[in-house]
């Protein structure tokens, strides 16, 4: 039978040396491969004392925006939730009253807003799809949890801090956005 391709080579069947039965020769370039990596620059980074730079486009954990007076952004539009493909974000629209002025921009607003960081594959659609700018992915990571609805964030955990109120939480959270 013809073989398939000119790839194949014949097995060299020929009995080994004493030099190879030692396997002195493999040890001896496993040994050299081994020390060589330990003069190497460690790809490892101290996480905690240290952070490695990120990209520019990195996608992290979500974060629900305010605006300059310290109300809520987002209108409860629905097209967020809408826009993502793995259907990660609920939210449920409620109706501002009249006392609520200073809270809400407009007159509709999300009461609830959630989104399953187990089921979000971060492509950042939901960024894009708002109109508002009331929803973005920022520059940290979302942290590691031992129950599934730990990774269930509400709105409480992706707000942002109040600007007015707390300035310098507001700033970091912010990060390096661009605005």
């Amino acid at each position: 039978m013809a073989p398939l391709t000119s790839r194949a080579r014949s097995v060299d069947r020929k009995p080994m040396t004493v030099w190879e039965r030692m396997y002195l020769p493999a040890i001896a370039k496993g040994m050299s491969i081994t020390f060589g990596h330990m003069f190497k620059k460690k790809p490892t980074v101290n996480y905690p004392e240290k952070t490695r730079p990120f990209s520019p486009v990195f996608r992290g954990l979500h974060v629900l925006n305010r605006d300059e007076q310290g109300r809520e952004r987002c209108t409860a539009c629905g097209l967020c939730a809408v826009a993502c493909p793995a259907e990660a974000i609920t939210m449920e629209a409620a109706e501002r009253l009249p006392e609520e002025v200073n809270l809400y921009r407009e007159e509709k607003y999300a009461a609830k807003y959630e989104i399953n960081m187990l089921r979000c594959i971060f492509c950042g659609l939901c960024e894009e799809a708002c109109p508002k700018d009331a929803i973005y992915l920022s520059e940290t990571f979302a942290p590691a949890n031992y129950t599934r609805k730990g990774f269930i964030y509400g709105k409480e955990e992706l707000l942002i801090p109040n600007p007015v109120t707390q300035p310098e939480e507001f700033a970091k959270a912010q990060g390096n956005r661009a605005k």
